[in-house]
């Protein structure tokens, strides 16, 4: 599964692969058609976000840290026409005891409340909890969105607590929700309640 050149994770609707070097054009103009949406909910980006080199540096980053085993950095596509749709990333992938990481994810504006979203996460957790071994998944959403907290909760993440300033998000430190999901052979009982 951490062959660079394979990794392909397929639902009905969508697939999710690493990002390469000729998806330059539709992500830069996916996220500029979408920037005033994404701007609310991610940290400010540096003047050269949009650049060639900078994206360059991103591929190659995701390939590295994917073939490292440290990070899976995947672009979103529809399967129906290959259009890109947005981007999900499992990080801070930590071994030993833990066996954890963190997910993040954005969607184009023009994909949203399509479950487009819900079906990459699932996806990808199957793949982190089967294939790479994890045993926790940890998410962290502003208060207000809603849909992010809605997302996490159906899929069975649980509420674990409050981040007092978490990420520096539009240029101000905010407080995250914090959230959870453990693999099924992982969820004990509550010795309380039984």
């Amino acid at each position: 599964m951490w062959k660079r050149r394979d990794f392909k994770i397929n639902t009905e609707r969508c697939y999710l692969r690493l990002p390469q070097l000729q998806d330059y054009e539709i992500w830069v103009n996916l996220r500029r058609k979408s920037e005033d949406f994404l701007s609310e909910w991610e940290p400010s980006r540096d003047r050269d976000f949009y650049s060639l080199s900078a994206f360059k540096l991103r591929v190659k980053w995701a390939n590295k840290q994917f073939s490292e085993k440290k990070v899976i950095h995947a672009f979103i596509f529809r399967q129906e026409d290959g259009i890109l749709m947005g981007a999900i990333t499992l990080s801070q992938l930590r071994r030993g005891a833990a066996q954890s990481g963190s997910i993040g994810y954005w969607l184009g504006k023009p994909y949203i409340k399509n479950g487009y979203m819900s079906e990459a996460v699932k996806a990808i957790i199957f793949q982190a909890f089967k294939n790479f071994e994890l045993s926790r998944i940890e998410a962290a959403t502003l208060p207000e969105n809603q849909a992010s907290r809605s997302l996490l909760e159906n899929i069975g993440f649980k509420y674990e607590g409050v981040a007092q300033s978490y990420l520096q998000i539009a240029g101000r430190w905010r407080n995250h929700i914090m959230y959870s999901l453990l693999r099924d052979d992982r969820r004990g009982k509550n010795k309380i309640l039984e």
